[in-house]
């Protein structure tokens, strides 16, 4: 009895508290009573400084220059929303654009709510009259200065440095003229690593530092050009193979060439990324069916990859090539050996031509043993899919049994095609 009206109290007491919540949030949100609140440290944005060095003028903004940079607001609104109040939810800019001379002066400034459950209905500046802010405005001297980089880490052996390039070797500072008449050059540091084996290119950031390289970090120093681009190119010497890109054909292989490069390779040197990766360097297409028994000889210019240097100043190769075991021999194929491919659909097609002379090439050792049996001629109608009638279709002759020899073709086979239809009645 007692456990069972513990249970039944506890239920009615949650129950309880679910309520009071409720009510306590409805009064809350129907509650129309007002309070003030400070709010402290809200930064200031000033805009259209670029317009001002238009003119011959700057900011000072660093601290104990004269401008403000940040501002307190007293603001007054429904008590339940300021007490969320802070200076994350307020934004205030100040527009630089419409100055036109130098010195200590005030100007308008904006504010709004980032959030937009704050508004004017919501919450207000309780004191309006306070709608400036004070900025010190100075006369704006130029200097041009070097961009130096300092090189950090190393590059992999048998790989070379070359000469780094910045994106900008002398930039334009601004500012008055006890900052930048210190001011002797600019410094980026470039980290490439350890043992680089690739060009390497990065943004990096200004300093700034005097003559006796100490760096000035406490001056007030402007200019648009505070990032540079570093690049390092990284370079590799490497022996690249000289060759071309055989075309092989059945009869034709290079395995039964005697053929040599000369010379066999040069000396490249260029950047890493583009050889990395990279042997050799196809001169020419080369079609091995034009070898014949005699050597010939046949030059090709020399090339090498785009923003690399040929070290072995070579211009020109000469391939010399012969197909010492070169045999050829004449067959005669017949009719049991001819097949006929894409053959128009509903036709009836009769070869009229008895028999093809064709002449096979290859090895001696193979093309010696080469018979009618082995040769079968492949007609090929593909182009003649309406055509009723006499007509003459390519042919090309091949090996079945797939010996490595080759046949100088194309032949001509003549054809009757006719409709199956029109055959039948």
């Amino acid at each position: 009895m007692n456990n069972h009206w513990t249970k039944r109290n506890i239920l009615y007491l949650a129950l309880a508290l679910v309520i009071g919540i409720g009510i306590w949030f409805y009064v809350d949100e129907r509650d129309a009573r007002t309070a003030t609140v400070m709010v402290y440290d809200v930064p200031i944005e000033y805009v259209g400084e670029s317009g001002l060095a238009d003119r011959g003028l700057m900011l000072l903004s660093g601290e104990g220059s004269g401008t403000d940079l940040k501002m307190n607001f007293e603001l007054e609104g429904l008590r339940r929303k300021v007490v969320q109040m802070d200076n994350t939810k307020i934004r205030v800019t100040v527009d630089l654009s419409k100055i036109t001379s130098a010195g200590v002066q005030t100007v308008n400034y904006t504010q709004w709510f980032t959030d937009r459950r704050f508004g004017s209905t919501v919450m207000q500046i309780k004191d309006t009259r306070i709608y400036t802010a004070t900025v010190n405005i100075v006369e704006l001297n130029r200097k041009d200065i070097e961009v130096r980089c300092e090189l950090v880490g190393n590059v992999a052996e048998g790989y070379t440095a070359g000469k780094l390039n910045l994106s900008k070797d002398m930039i334009e500072v601004r500012g008055q003229a006890e900052d930048i008449e210190a001011v002797s050059y600019a410094k980026v540091t470039l980290n490439v690593g350890k043992d680089v084996k690739e060009s390497v290119s990065q943004v990096l950031q200004c300093s700034f530092y005097d003559e006796q390289d100490n760096l000035l970090a406490d001056r007030e120093i402007h200019t648009k050009d505070l990032e540079i681009t570093a690049t390092l190119p990284v370079y590799v010497t490497k022996e690249l193979k000289l060759t071309l890109d055989f075309q092989e054909s059945a009869g034709a292989k290079l395995e039964n060439m005697v053929w040599s490069m000369t010379p066999e390779s040069i000396m490249v040197s260029g950047d890493a990324s583009i050889l990395n990766g990279v042997d050799s360097i196809i001169l020419a297409s080369f079609d091995l069916m034009d070898v014949g028994t005699e050597p010939s000889s046949h030059s090709y210019a020399v090339i090498v990859p785009d923003g690399c240097e040929n070290l072995s100043g070579v211009t020109r190769a000469t391939l010399d090539i012969s197909y010492p075991e070169l045999s050829d021999r004449t067959v005669e194929i017949g009719k049991p050996r001819f097949r006929i491919e894409n053959a128009p659909e509903g036709k009836e097609v009769t070869i009229l031509t008895e028999s093809v002379v064709v002449n096979a090439f290859g090895p001696s050792v193979v093309v010696s043993t080469i018979t009618t049996e082995d040769v079968e001629l492949v007609i090929d109608l593909s182009n003649y899919v309406s055509l009723s009638g006499t007509c003459t279709g390519s042919a090309e002759a091949g090996t079945s049994d797939e010996l490595e020899v080759g046949y100088r073709g194309p032949w001509e086979v003549q054809d009757n095609m006719h409709d199956k239809a029109s055959l039948e009645r």
